[in-house]
């Protein structure tokens, strides 16, 4: 759904709010939550991409005349670039329908009360699905980026390479709304301890294993790159079948060590909120895919 032209002006003067502070923002598709610039397969290769193809995290701004430019052109949504704008957002989801499990909000309490701290409170967004984003200043000695489930069950984070849909903008009929307190907080110590990956132990003493050729790591990396593709084209209704189906192309490098786990999880999830997927939907797809993939997978081919 798109909103009409009429939103334009309400929706440029959000984006410059949101400049204003010091945030980082750029279109997103009217009504949608992908971003309104063009993918590295679209790229032209000319005006800011002259000497390569330059992404949103890059082309997101706090310039007001490029802002009233890029509305000028129709109602786009906002997108907010966490990374470049000081931001660690915590994303608290909803169930899927007809799940009977507690929402995000409910899971971060959880943890608060396991952690012995109380539930943080800064600036909230509304989100159109009724979950809320919690906004926090990133720490200035950590370079944080997303996670998804790693606190706690739907409460995922957006930092360096993510985004959120700011307040202004309109899903389905819904707008994005401060809902409660308007103030940024730091984000709590306890939370940043968690988000940080742990320092690698020195690997115990192990014989050796074969190393795995090159030609299967650039194999595996071709292939995931395929397989994103086909997720970012899927049509509607295909959408969470195409992610399973892809997951599970991907599943079998995962198993044979061309690829961690992580960065297939990572990379997915990705493709899976751009073309619309919620956040907890893409997680339970892709963990499923690759457990199966994982549990399934037959040896390397002696070929390979």
């Amino acid at each position: 759904m798109t909103q009409p032209t009429t939103a334009r002006p309400a929706l440029l003067a959000a984006a410059l709010t949101a400049a204003e502070r010091g945030w980082h923002v750029f279109p997103l598709r009217p009504g949608g939550k992908r971003p309104a610039l063009h993918g590295e397969q679209a790229c032209p290769r000319t005006g800011t991409c002259a000497a390569g193809h330059v992404k949103w995290e890059q082309r997101a701004t706090t310039d007001p005349d490029r802002i009233r430019a890029a509305w000028s052109a129709g109602p786009f949504n906002i997108g907010l670039a966490t990374g470049p704008s000081g931001l660690v957002v915590l994303d608290l989801d909803k169930p899927k329908p007809r799940m009977d499990a507690p929402d995000g909000a409910a899971n971060l309490a959880a943890l608060s009360e396991r952690a012995g701290q109380p539930v943080p409170r800064t600036r909230t967004i509304r989100t159109a699905s009724g979950g809320q984003h919690l906004y926090f200043s990133a720490p200035a000695a950590a370079r944080l980026h997303n996670t998804a489930g790693t606190l706690t069950p739907l409460v995922d984070t957006r930092a360096w390479g993510g985004y959120v849909v700011a307040a202004g903008s309109i899903v389905n009929g819904h707008r994005y709304e401060v809902d409660g307190p308007a103030l940024i907080s730091p984000l709590p110590g306890w939370l940043k301890q968690l988000l940080i990956p742990a320092h690698p132990r020195p690997p115990a003493a192990v014989p050796a294993a074969a190393p795995v050729p090159l030609r299967a790591h650039r194999y595996a990396e071709t292939a995931l790159q395929r397989e994103r593709e086909t997720v970012r084209a899927a049509g509607q209704g295909r959408r969470n079948a195409t992610l399973l189906a892809s997951v599970r192309a991907v599943g079998r490098f995962v198993a044979w060590g061309d690829l961690p786990r992580h960065v297939v999880e990572a990379a997915f999830q990705e493709e899976g909120e751009a073309v619309g997927l919620t956040a907890a939907e893409c997680r339970a797809t892709i963990a499923s895919a690759l457990s199966w993939s994982i549990r399934t997978c037959r040896p390397r081919p002696a070929a390979a």
